[in-house]
């Protein structure tokens, strides 16, 4: 497995694997501290395109000014043995100056949609998000990137930014990975202490509440929203920052589930923030 660290490098690899045979490329990118949900992503990587390369790259850009860029973990080492033992061809792994050099001034924002859901209560980060990813797709000329449904406002996003930019590769979303217990696999989990992360499972609690009420006939967002927070309630420590029923493309709330509406949670538990969402059948 190759390490790369300049966009230069990056390209080059991906043309000379794409003229050798005509093979398709895959991207999964990612900020470093790689867990099994990682893995999963790598995994339909390799089984759906001839090479993949995975992006490990914490990026300033979609972090506020109080947020946890400085502290998010790095692990790059063991990143990279997980990535070579799912079966990753590549590693790119830029510097910041490499994306970002001195004087940058261009920006990719999908007006709307990122001032939705998280863009709400981190204004700005889907503006860094759009931007990374737009940067590295257009490095890798990538055919199809790979990111979990865990972070299903952001693929809304993303989904858009391509259709709209005309970008070439195909966004493929795969499913959310869960510990045992439920709770949705985060890299930010490292940061929850035993007691936090108990209290962590009340949003996958909620989640499964939502999703037994549609199954028993229950399709008003009012009586969803409510019982999921009525769920989370039950840990006093765990502060909502929303409970939204949206359509899934738009990330505006409806009135009544539907098939594919997304149901989306985010709570802080201690001084950490998490997500975790469903897809309604």
């Amino acid at each position: 497995m190759k390490i790369l660290r300049t966009v230069a490098e990056l390209r080059q690899w991906s043309r000379e694997e794409r003229n050798d045979g005509g093979n398709t490329i895959g991207l999964v990118p990612t900020m470093g501290a790689l867990h099994a949900g990682h893995a999963s992503l790598i995994r339909a990587a390799c089984a759906s395109v001839g090479y993949v390369a995975v992006s490990i790259f914490v990026n300033p850009t979609q972090f506020g000014p109080n947020e946890d860029y400085a502290r998010y973990p790095r692990t790059f080492e063991a990143d990279c043995a997980l990535a070579k033992a799912e079966g990753a061809d590549v590693v790119f792994a830029p510097p910041v100056e490499e994306l970002y050099p001195d004087g940058a001034a261009t920006f990719v924002e999908v007006e709307g949609l990122s001032q939705r859901l998280d863009g709400a209560s981190r204004p700005g980060h889907f503006r860094g998000v759009a931007t990374v990813v737009a940067k590295l797709l257009i490095a890798s000329e990538a055919d199809r990137a790979f990111f979990g449904q865990k972070d299903a406002a952001q693929v809304a996003v993303l989904r858009r930014m391509v259709a709209d930019l005309r970008l070439a590769a195909e966004i493929v979303v795969c499913p959310i990975v869960r510990e045992p217990d439920g709770l949705a696999l985060s890299s930010r989990n490292l940061y929850l202490s035993q007691t936090e992360r108990t209290q962590a499972l009340a949003l996958s609690r909620a989640v499964r509440q939502v999703e037994a009420l549609v199954a028993g006939g229950e399709r008003r967002a009012e009586a969803l929203v409510a019982a999921a927070r009525q769920t989370i309630s039950a840990e006093p420590d765990v502060r909502v920052d929303y409970t939204e029923l949206v359509n899934w493309a738009t990330l505006e709330p409806v009135e009544i589930a539907a098939p594919g509406s997304l149901f989306a949670v985010a709570a802080w538990v201690g001084a950490t923030r998490l997500i975790d969402n469903t897809v309604l059948a």
